[in-house]
């Protein structure tokens, strides 16, 4: 059980990312994660990993490019890709927040 209080902060906010710990912690086949993206944020460079991802957009809007093509999701729409490039950006005036589930841990 992880209480709203007492996530564990995750990376830094240096990129407009701000991602918080939804899992108890990083054991076992997956990590859930609450990403909060600033407007204008964005991955500027193809990231890949030997992982299989998805999403769930909880509010705002969020562009995601998997595998050279780009999606603008909104919320309640959701995504899942594995081990393809990606990237992303918040092309809205609101934070953008999504619930991410990574399979195996990354953090």
């Amino acid at each position: 059980v992880v209480r709203a209080g007492r996530r564990r902060t995750l990376g830094t906010s240096e990129s407009g990312l701000v991602e918080e710990l939804l899992s108890p912690d990083l054991g076992g086949s997956f990590e859930m994660v609450r990403s909060v993206f600033a407007p204008g944020a964005e991955l500027k460079a193809e990231a890949q990993r030997p992982t299989e991802e998805a999403g769930y957009v909880a509010s705002g809007l969020f562009d995601i490019e998997i595998g050279g093509v780009w999606h603008r999701l909104g919320e309640g729409d959701s995504f899942r890709f594995e081990g393809k490039p990606y990237r992303w950006r918040n092309p809205g005036a609101e934070p953008a927040i999504v619930i991410w589930v990574v399979s195996p841990p990354v953090y």
